[in-house]
């Protein structure tokens, strides 16, 4: 601004005439005379254009401008030399800050970084740890963190250094969401991996149908609400029992947990791991029968439809299973499917049977088979198909083929249709037989949740490591992913499809399936909230987050340790997300 011989600056004026107003823009000079302000006129600026004479206004108050002499520079002379994908890793980092989950990890080192960063990539962009290493370029994950310089070698001593935190995590984990006289949720799953050099690489029974793929075998704990608390590798021959086992030990020894009640499928219902149970001062169980068990119980007279004329669910006893309590559940949706299910089937492997028997009385009368041997092998595999021999006699004789269904045995099988049976040795005083039933079946959820876990959220499978401690870690970083999503999932729950009007397990008819509530029907119909917001997956929502982009803005002509970040401007979608995360839109992740 120019001091010298007074201040200069722009003067409008304004006169009414006639209903019009005429404006006159004059450049002038203000000074002091005789300690009197005095002006001068310098020029008439009237004849110019109004952005000209705006320009020179902001001039002679001081601002500087420089030339946009190139497309790619704005109004304000300002480049864009980087732009980043933000808003999903914002979101992601926000909520671990909202959890502690940074801290619980470990004191702030080098590994502690690289960590996070593994575990907020395994959340947005799930892949390899070197796809992660490239994906942290490409985002702010790389440049706030400090990770653009990691090696892959230094993220395999962050994965050890995260292994060797493992007790510690878990506990503390646990000691935020297990109680003493509470519930822990147990399941058990496997994934393969590529290559053998592991030693808990096993051939074992693959959960994802890879055969010929060595396996390995991981429980997770979970509390009631089935927020992953604990994982638990095993070799991938180990079987069902022995990994329940271990779950057990990890929440009574490493936990300080006694006093608990483990929730678990049909694995666990083994009279051995019953009995190991039964010895532990203060352990319950929830469970179900398998079926050779529930048909025990149907042929003994224990089981009768009656029971559930009046409802879906009834309570017995019986001598089997001492000083429990059995809650028989029909649910009849199930119910129908398999009375679908097993018609079709026997109606399909009939018409087999029929062109069968067709092509082997063909056959015989030209003269090219003969040995009744081979007309009832081929007649055994046709109802072997889909397994359903115990329901047919057949009879084979003279190069003829017949059979008949077995009736009987047919509606003895119909008649447990929809059946399943609880276990648990818990009082009604301490749980009604409605609750047994809904925490049970809580358990669904829980393995849908583990399923989403392997195949979309993180991409648990395959694993890629070779050596024992990097699958432990590996497994051990999913835990802390999977933490982080089950609190992610739940924030966003109102703006994604996830029905968040869903009872719980104490809901009067916990026996038949849950149906969705109309807040989510009318979500699903309209793709929109209640408030017209717009509704999207999960991961869709996490995709348009990462189009909320920080941008790196230098000015012309000004040194290049000048330039400043800016965030774009949000979507109001994504000012929603982060309303419901509970944090600012944040510029940094640290």
């Amino acid at each position: 601004m120019a001091r010298r011989g007074g201040a200069v600056h722009v003067a409008t004026t304004r006169r009414h005439y006639k209903d019009k107003v005429y404006e006159t823009h004059l450049l002038r000079r203000s000074y002091r005379e005789g300690g009197r302000v005095k002006t001068q006129t310098l020029g008439n600026l009237s004849h110019l254009p109004a952005a000209t004479i705006q320009l020179l206004r902001r001039s002679l108050k001081g601002e500087a401008f420089v030339p946009a002499v190139e497309a790619r520079l704005g109004p304000d002379g300002c480049t864009i030399s980087r732009s980043l994908p933000h808003g999903h890793v914002a979101a992601a980092a926000a909520m671990a800050t909202k959890l502690g989950l940074v801290e619980l990890i470990g004191p702030p080192c080098r590994e502690r970084d690289l960590a996070v960063g593994l575990v907020v990539a395994r959340v947005c962009k799930p892949g390899s740890k070197l796809a992660a290493t490239r994906w942290w370029a490409d985002t702010t994950v790389g440049v706030d963190l400090g990770l653009l310089d990691a090696s892959t070698d230094q993220v395999d001593a962050a994965m050890d250094w995260l292994l060797a935190r493992k007790e510690p995590i878990q506990a503390a984990l646990a000691a935020r969401h297990l109680a003493p006289g509470g519930r822990v949720l147990f399941d058990l799953s496997s994934s393969w991996l590529e290559g053998w050099t592991c030693p808990l690489a096993k051939p074992g029974y693959s959960r994802d149908g890879k055969r010929g793929k060595p396996q390995i075998q991981y429980g997770i704990i979970a509390d009631p609400q089935g927020r992953p608390v604990a994982v638990e590798v095993l070799a991938g021959n180990t079987g069902d029992p022995t990994s329940f086992t271990t779950a057990v030990t990890t929440v009574r020894e490493r936990f300080g947990l006694d006093d608990v009640t483990f929730v678990g499928d049909r694995a666990m219902s083994t009279t051995a791991r019953i009995a190991a149970l039964r010895t532990l001062p203060g352990a319950g169980w929830i469970t179900a029968l398998r079926a050779p068990q529930i048909k025990a119980l149907a042929e003994a007279g224990a089981i009768q439809l009656s029971l559930l004329d009046q409802a879906d669910l009834a309570q017995i006893t019986h001598p089997d299973y001492p000083d429990e309590r059995l809650v028989v559940c029909r649910n009849p949706a199930l119910a129908a499917e398999r009375a679908r299910k097993r018609a079709a089937l026997l109606a399909a492997t009939e018409d087999a049977l029929a062109t069968l028997a067709a092509t082997v009385a063909a056959t015989v009368a030209a003269g090219r088979l003969n040995d009744h041997t081979k007309i009832a092998v081929r007649a055994g595999r046709v109802v072997n198909k889909h397994k359903l021999a115990k329901h047919f006699d057949l009879h084979v004789e003279q190069g003829r083929i017949s059979w008949s269904r077995r009736t009987e045995q047919i509606e003895a099988e119909a008649a447990t249709d929809g059946i399943y049976v609880i276990r648990t040795p818990l009082p009604d005083t301490a749980m009604a037989a409605t609750e047994v039933v809904g925490v049970y079946r809580s358990l669904a959820e829980v393995e849908a949740d583990f399923r989403s876990w392997k195949a979309i959220d993180l991409q648990l499978r395959p694993v890629y490591h070779r050596t024992e401690p990097r699958v432990r870690a590996h497994l051990l970083l999913c835990l802390l992913a999977g933490y982080l999503t089950w609190h992610l999932r739940r924030a966003l729950a109102p703006i994604t499809f996830t029905d968040t009007d869903r009872p719980g397990p104490a809901r009067p008819d916990p026996a038949t399936p849950a149906t969705p509530s109309t807040s989510a029907k009318a979500k699903a119909a309209t793709k929109a909230t209640p408030d017209h917001e717009p509704v999207s997956s999960y991961r869709t929502l996490l995709e348009h987050l990462a189009t909320l982009t920080r941008n790196t803005c230098h000015i012309a002509g000004t040194p290049a340790e000048a330039s400043s970040d800016k965030l774009a401007e949000p979507t109001p979608t994504q000012r929603r997300a982060f309303e419901l995360v509970g944090a600012n839109i944040p510029l940094r992740l640290t």
